[in-house]
């Protein structure tokens, strides 16, 4: 396929509610949508890098430097046989993963449309749904958060994953095992601890939890290797692991027992399927996280997630969770049994919605071989 064309939207979208984590509220969403096209064919790709460098390094205005003038000009008018032969295109980009995985991810979606065949199938999924739970971000009052936790167990979400900072976890731990029991649940710190806080990182161990995940800085291996000896509860890496050589050394060091693939932090849907292989290999179950995306992002997580390492439930939620109308049709929907049903269509499956699309459009750039 030849990459003939280009395009790169700068969107800005409201979500329903405001999500909290240790970083701070999020309640606008501004992202980035990529559309590449090769004769009559197209595909999409969404960044999950945010406005501010919080969670990562990056942010949607490096995304769009790092597209516009090195990315994009390395892949226009080059013919590749596969998206695997991108990478090899920006070996000379150093980082800028986040940038890199929404190129790919148009790139993939593109191919398995030329293909005749669904995302799921080309990356070599085996599933035909798959199971999510949900995350619920920090709230104003613990009684909030019960009731949040109480309406998503009705709607099927097969795991409760909340957020947790120091002064905002023992407590909410032990308030949820009260009225819930022994539902599946885990703590998402957002590197929000440190050693210093081993204490109260161990008492989570009391509360049964699933996993806890990301506990210490964003950066670190070695010094959750040294936590993860002390906790019974598997530490889950997620902001440390950028590659598949990430994975391998916190591996090797044992720094976790469970890793939080997410496609935007490790570059793509190539470099993913090499971190899956590796984490099947180490007998380490995967799981597929969350960054808030709208649908071309979460259709990309489902297709993922059928992959055969995932073996515990993602973030990936139904549409209607953040959005008041996503951008995709149909919208991901989660069934009562809290599966997504696997869609089998060309590509994604899902149809991007122009005009949705378009209402929502604060920028558009378009470049041509």
């Amino acid at each position: 396929m030849r990459i003939d064309r280009v395009e790169v939207r700068r969107l800005d979208m409201e979500m329903k509610e405001p999500f909290e984590t240790s970083f701070g509220v999020e309640q606008r969403k501004s992202f980035l949508l990529v559309r590449v096209a090769s004769g009559s064919s197209e595909g999409w790709g969404e960044s999950v890098a945010g406005d501010a460098p919080l969670y990562s390094e990056e942010t949607t205005e490096t995304c769009a430097h790092m597209l516009r003038d090195f990315l994009i000009p390395a892949l226009l008018g080059q013919e590749i046989a596969h998206p695997d032969e991108a990478h090899r295109l920006w070996a000379f980009v150093r980082g800028n993963n986040m940038a890199k995985a929404v190129l790919d991810g148009a790139l993939w979606d593109l191919y398995a449309r030329q293909e005749g065949r669904s995302l799921a199938r080309v990356l070599g999924g085996v599933k035909k749904k798959v199971p999510v739970g949900i995350s619920l971000g920090i709230e104003a009052r613990i009684e909030d958060l019960l009731e949040k936790i109480a309406l998503r167990l009705e709607q099927g979400y097969r795991r409760i994953k909340v957020k947790i900072k120091p002064g905002w976890d023992l407590q909410v731990m032990e308030a949820i095992r009260k009225r819930f029991g022994e539902i599946a649940l885990m703590a998402d710190a957002n590197s929000a601890y440190s050693l210093s806080d081993l204490d109260r990182l161990k008492a989570l161990d009391d509360f049964g939890l699933t996993m806890i995940e990301q506990p210490l800085a964003y950066h670190d291996i070695s010094e959750h290797a040294k936590l993860q000896r002390e906790l019974r509860t598997p530490i889950c890496l997620d902001e440390s692991i950028h590659s598949a050589a990430d994975a391998q050394t916190a591996i090797e060091l044992g720094g976790c027992r469970i890793i939080n693939l997410k496609i935007g932090r490790v570059g793509g849907l190539t470099p993913s399927r090499q971190l899956h292989d590796l984490c099947i290999r180490h007998g380490v179950p995967l799981w597929c996280g969350g960054m808030l995306e709208a649908g071309v992002g979460r259709a990309h997580n489902v297709a993922v997630a059928t992959l055969a390492g995932f073996a515990l439930p993602g973030d990936t939620a139904a549409s209607s969770r953040y959005w008041y109308e996503d951008i995709i049709e149909p919208e991901v929907t989660v069934g009562p049994d809290g599966y997504i049903t696997v869609p089998t269509g060309p590509g994604l499956g899902y149809t991007p919605i122009l005009h949705r699309i378009e209402r929502h459009t604060v920028a558009r750039e378009v470049f041509k071989a």
